[in-house]
């Protein structure tokens, strides 16, 4: 058996896991050997140095191991709620443990068992000291296990504690990868290239794996629980090289393409530009602006992310990124995730470019036949520069006859796929992807690691910060007056309920509900409007429409008002049950009002039964109204994973680093994965390695 046949073995065939317990490491995601020596401890215990009961002080985590004495259930005052306590013995002493509901611990943690409990110490009511819900894991009577005790690795020394996967206790699991680094082969291939290990002083991937799993006893425990540890660090930096690496091929292959026609920029363009611009443009936007045009500019295909807070101003720079190219002659291409948007960027763009010599058309799903046989035959022949459409400009039939720049909005909402797609119907076309959606630093490193960011902090003047409340569901009668009172400025209001796919008709129901209440008791004289996700596409559109002309005073929704939509009248955005949205869908809902001059208000309805989560991003989003400073929280939140809520998203799945707490090792991985890559020949065999792993291993589209 080579060494890469050994990491591939399934880990049906390893000692003391078989064809039931496999399927349980299956599910959890683990099928090889490889997989399993890749998943972490959860933590470390000095069971070399465990605490005495005698030295236990409330207020502090600790590891004991003792006998148990005694133990039993007793009921509360709650119905079928039980508390089993036991009592755990040591040569100090005596301390008590307490497990909610759990009562079939009693045929477990059964007297004169050995155990070692771990977690927080707390005073008990009556005096004494109490575990509770502790953690916990039984030992043989001598504090090993019979069948390695010649090998100590449960005890008397720095222990591993997995993470249980289904029936596989965190006691079988250490024995099993025990068990795998015994039969390690004695020598395999290191991703990491020697000379870069020995220029960070990394140990080598055998050394680390024991390492991680068995660490030396002089290795700080704190170190470990931080994941700081030589031997963690290293997996951990080689993760993230090895990613960065085919970030890094993926851009060269594309700076390997030279576009068809390269865009030059002159005083005739300078002009144009300027007759179309409807405001000055601020300090961010021209910034931004600059360094689009320069990459347009060079013979390498751009592939450059524009991030912008809600309403700071991105679509007018993509439009003058537009003009530089149709002025060269070149077709231009703007993709909007939904027909809505679509046809408020359409509205908008043909309106600033009413008084130029460029025809801009429409393309979606949607479309009567006759018009989309016309708009394809435009853009083919080219008849027409600018197209503004959705997903349908990536299919089949559409044709351009010189793409020379594809702008993708809110590009969370598409897959690489759909870019890519949409990059082939062109000459190498420039690609601008914007995103009102603020990116963590982190996921910049990651998930647009192959892009340029430019990124406009700052709002347009004249516009003012909205004013931002959340208020419990008993002081409804106050938003009422807030609603009220704008409404009769001639203002016009949102109110948006939240949609869970597990009570979607009960939200449904609740929201026309109250839509019909609204217009018949608390606003009848005001026009009232409901939209939500089962209305068809069309009659969703003509009722935003509607609302965007002003025929209706306020608007109730089931659904997220869709991103980008732009009624400058809207001063009052209120969010029902507030606390069941995401901080960054919090932050999108208001930008939907303080679109205009006039001061707006976004009120955050909840019910006061809030969760600890919830009630951070209400704080949160209640204190700052600066996208970048909520988008760093929500990442703090919810986790990389969530932050778009889609794997299609480009965030790759990672089975030792994370983003959080690794951020510095991303950054440092990055800078050597850079200059690794610009190193020629040392660097082929990685190039090798990661064109032919790197999108199974972080489940992501391919590089090269």
């Amino acid at each position: 058996m080579t060494p890469e046949t050994y990491f591939e073995t399934p880990l049906q065939y390893l000692k003391g896991v078989g064809p039931r317990r496999a399927d349980e490491f299956t599910r959890a995601g683990l099928s090889t050997i490889d997989d399993l020596l890749h998943r972490f401890p959860l933590r470390y215990e000095d069971r070399s140095r465990l605490d005495s009961v005698a030295s236990l002080e409330p207020g502090a985590t600790a590891s004991v191991m003792g006998e148990v004495l005694q133990g039993g259930v007793r009921a509360t005052r709650r119905r079928g709620f039980t508390i089993f306590e036991l009592a755990l013995a040591d040569a100090s002493g005596v301390v008590r443990a307490v497990f909610m509901n759990q009562p079939f611990l009693r045929d477990v943690l059964t007297p004169g068992a050995h155990a070692v409990l771990f977690g927080p110490v707390e005073s008990r009511r009556g005096g004494g000291l109490q575990f509770t819900n502790p953690q916990f894991e039984l030992l043989d009577a001598d504090g090993g296990d019979s069948a390695d005790d010649d090998s100590r690795i449960h005890t008397g020394r720095i222990v591993p504690v997995y993470e249980r996967i289904g029936g596989v206790s965190p006691k079988m699991l250490r024995r099993i990868v025990h068990g795998a680094l015994q039969q390690l082969p004695a020598a395999f291939a290191d991703p990491l290239p020697a000379d870069l290990r020995s220029e960070m002083d990394l140990p080598a991937l055998r050394e680390a794996l024991g390492d991680v799993h068995f660490p030396a006893a002089d290795t700080p425990v704190e170190s470990l629980n931080a994941f700081r540890a030589p031997a963690q660090v290293r997996m951990i930096f080689e993760e993230f090289f090895i990613f960065q690496f085919g970030l890094r091929l993926r851009r060269q292959s594309l700076d390997a393409e030279h576009k068809a026609r390269v865009p030059k920029v002159d005083d005739r363009i300078r002009q144009s530009a300027l007759r179309v611009l409807p405001f000055k443009l601020t300090a961010g936007q021209k910034q931004a602006l600059q360094e689009i045009v320069a990459d347009m500019c060079r013979p390498q295909p751009m592939n450059r992310l524009l991030q912008g807070d809600v309403g700071a101003g991105k679509t007018i720079v993509a439009l003058l990124a537009a003009l530089v190219a149709m002025e060269n002659g070149l077709q231009v291409a703007l993709m909007a995730p939904t027909e809505i948007l679509a046809e408020q960027h359409l509205r908008n763009l043909s309106q600033l470019l009413s008084t130029s010599r460029f025809k801009t058309v429409a393309l979606s799903g949607g479309m009567p036949a006759a018009a989309r046989r016309e708009t394809l035959n435009a853009l083919k022949t080219g008849t027409a520069q600018f197209v503004v459409g959705t997903h349908a400009l990536v299919q089949n039939p559409v044709e351009f006859n010189a793409l020379g720049l594809a702008i993708v909005d809110e590009q969370h909402r598409f897959g690489v796929w759909q870019r890519a797609l949409l990059r082939d119907k062109g000459l190498c076309p420039d690609v601008l992807v914007m995103t009102a959606t603020p990116i963590p630093r982190t996921l910049a490193l990651t998930s647009y690691g192959d892009l340029d960011v430019s990124t406009i902090r700052e709002l347009p003047p004249g516009r003012s910060p909205v004013r931002t409340v959340a208020k419990p569901e008993g002081r409804r009668a106050e938003v009422y007056r807030l609603i009220e009172r704008e409404l009769g400025a001639g203002r016009q209001a949102y109110i948006v309920y939240p949609l869970v796919e597990e009570s979607e008709k009960l939200d449904l129901r609740a929201a026309t509900e109250m839509a019909a209440h609204l217009e018949q008791e608390v606003f009848p004289d005001r026009r009232v409007a409901l939209i939500h996700g089962r209305l068809k596409e069309d009659a969703k559109d003509a009722v935003m429409a509607a609302f965007a002309r002003g025929e209706y005073d306020l608007l109730v929704s089931t659904t997220v008002i869709e991103v980008g939509v732009d009624v400058p009248n809207a001063t009052v955005m209120v969010v029902e049950h507030a606390e069941r949205f995401g901080l960054a869908q919090l932050h999108q809902l208001r930008g939907r009002v303080g679109r205009g001059s006039q001061q707006s208000h976004c009120v955050l309805l909840y019910d006061r039964a809030v969760s600890r989560a919830g009630k951070a991003r209400l704080k949160a989003v209640t204190e700052s109204t600066d996208g970048f400073v909520l988008a760093e929280k929500d990442l703090e939140l919810r986790g990389p994973g969530d932050f778009f809520g889609t794997r299609q998203s480009g965030i790759p799945t990672l089975r030792v680093g994370d983003l959080l707490r690794d951020q510095s090792i991303m950054e440092q991985a990055r800078t050597e994965a850079e200059r690794w890559l610009a190193s020629g020949p040392a660097a082929a065999a990685l190039v090798e390695l990661v064109e032919s792993t790197w999108a199974q291993r972080f489940k992501l589209v391919g590089v090269g």
